[in-house]
């Protein structure tokens, strides 16, 4: 809440849980997934969320990019010199380029 109340974001856009086999992660990424919801809707953000799938046809516009195609386009949208170090990083700059793609057509989740 203090990042929200610091940084005051006109919208939160966050990825659906998607897992395969890996519960240990899934749980922890739910936890964290949840932390940001209960944050969001005490500061009265409205959260917006998007499917993997969204996120890289908004992003590669090709839903069954990779990893590493999604790096070189956020890189090259955002012209950065260089990709951050952490892959979540990337995935949140990724996760707020689809939002900005898709913003007039998304419904808030609250």
């Amino acid at each position: 809440m203090e990042l929200i109340d610091k940084y005051k974001p006109d919208a939160i856009s966050i990825e659906e849980l998607f897992f395969n086999t890996n519960t240990t992660t899934a749980i922890g990424v739910a936890q964290g997934r949840g932390a940001v919801l209960i944050a969001a809707s005490k500061t009265e953000t409205p959260i917006y969320e998007y499917t993997p799938l969204q996120v890289k046809q908004s992003v590669v516009g090709y839903g069954r990019a990779d990893k590493k195609q999604v790096q070189s386009m956020v890189k090259a949208i955002l012209k950065m010199d260089k990709m951050p170090k952490l892959d979540d990083t990337t995935d949140a700059m990724a996760l707020a380029i689809c939002h900005a793609h898709s913003s007039k057509f998304a419904e808030t989740i609250k």
